[in-house]
């Protein structure tokens, strides 16, 4: 019997790994500002997602966490009181052997949150870990000095790739889909989404460097396919009610999409609490960007934690609520792949992106105005706590004026 529960559980983790995410890290040398980032858009079958804030470890962090995690033993995307930042991604083309993943990558940036202050830490970490690892991922980090570096981890090796170095990255940020560069090519998945996050933060560089918004607005909800050239906006033009279904794959939005988040980071010297999560907790296309910081009493976001009632956070609980009519077609096990863009935009103006894009913006305006107040005169726990009240009150009321919910 134990044998069959351990081939149960291996199974389910090789299963629930097989989703994708596309990823990010930049070099604050190419930010507007100077302040390194790390995204995550979250691909997986788990796409009921809260934040949490943790004191199990020599730091205190907050992470993303499965919201059916109660205790929060795998964490997805997070920050600690130091100013590092890890995320991950999975790969498929680095264990070329039939050893079991692990499926575990949570857990290992949970370790990494609760004890690593430095890129120098992570790499220790990775490289004293037992082989094979068991594990095929890239990792994405940040630290509160400036560090921004990719850690490509099969069974066997660790390859770095920094951010920094413009040797490998010329234009100061490294994407990462579903497979990596110190892989076997051709093999893996996420080839477009690769090609079409890199056109946007080139863009972006080119521009006068890259932005928060350029991330949680131009990627999290990209709407472009890099190999067919299809944009979804054109779609735009069609009255309201119209059902328009499109083969929704390779873009970045997804139908797993589960979350979407960057953390902001610090510049060497600055208070390591201003590090910046802007998360978009719930499917991106039906969901807002809520800034977060680590405080004293563990404040955050009533929207973006786990509540009882609905078994999930607010949030993206409404998210995965509109989601359901953008996914009307529900025959077969193909109606995953094809989404009723009509349900998103409209020539009314009245599709759920264009409804959530003035909600959106606000947010992120405010947040920027307490993120810049508070690089000007100091950390303010009580600010952040009311900006937390207006946060939730403006979420609920959005959604219910809007969509009823």
């Amino acid at each position: 019997m134990k044998k069959i529960i351990v081939f149960i559980i291996s199974s389910f983790f090789i299963i629930s790994s097989t989703y994708a995410c596309t990823t990010a890290v930049v070099s604050g040398k190419y930010t507007k500002d100077g302040r390194p980032m790390l995204w995550k858009h979250r691909d997986t079958w788990a796409v009921n997602n809260k934040l949490m804030v943790f004191h199990d470890g020599k730091y205190v962090y907050t992470g993303l966490v499965n919201s059916k995690d109660k205790t929060g033993k795998s964490v997805w995307i997070g920050y600690n009181s130091t100013g590092f930042a890890i995320m991950n991604s999975a790969s498929y083309n680095l264990n070329n052997d039939t050893i079991r993943q692990s499926g575990l990558e949570g857990r290992v940036m949970k370790q990494a949150l609760q004890t690593c202050a430095t890129i120098d830490d992570f790499e220790k970490l990775l490289n004293d870990m037992p082989k094979p690892t068991r594990l095929e991922a890239n990792f994405g980090v940040i630290d509160g000095k400036g560090g921004a570096a990719y850690f490509e981890l099969s069974n066997f090796k660790v390859v770095k790739f920094d951010a920094n170095d413009a040797s490998t990255a010329p234009m100061g940020y490294i994407v990462r889909s579903n497979y990596s560069f110190s892989g076997t090519p051709k093999n893996g998945a996420g080839y477009i989404r690769y090609v079409t996050a890199n056109k946007v933060l080139d863009e972006a560089v080119k521009s006068g460097g890259i932005v928060s918004e350029d991330i949680l607005q131009g990627l999290s909800r990209n709407l472009t396919n890099s190999l067919t050239n299809e944009n979804l906006w054109q779609y735009d033009n069609l009255p309201a009610g119209t059902k328009k279904f499109v083969w929704f794959e390779d873009f970045i939005p997804r139908s797993g999409s589960a979350s979407s988040c960057v953390v902001e980071g610090i510049k060497p010297g600055e208070d390591a609490r201003l590090t910046t999560m802007w998360s978009i907790v719930g499917w991106p296309l039906a969901s807002v960007a809520i800034p977060v910081w680590i405080t004293k009493h563990d404040d955050l976001p009533v929207v973006v934690s786990y509540n009882d009632s609905v078994k999930d956070s607010p949030l993206c609980h409404y998210a995965l609520e509109l989601k359901k009519k953008a996914y009307c077609y529900d025959w077969g096990k193909s109606a995953k792949h094809y989404l009723n863009v009509n349900a998103l935009l409209n020539a009314e103006d009245t599709g759920i992106m264009q409804k959530l894009k003035p909600v959106d913006d606000q947010l992120i305006k405010q947040g920027h105005k307490l993120l810049d107040a508070m690089r000007r005169n100091g950390y303010d726990a009580k600010k952040i706590k009311a900006f937390y009240n207006s946060v939730d009150k403006t979420v609920v009321t959005s959604y219910n004026q809007l969509f009823g919910l």
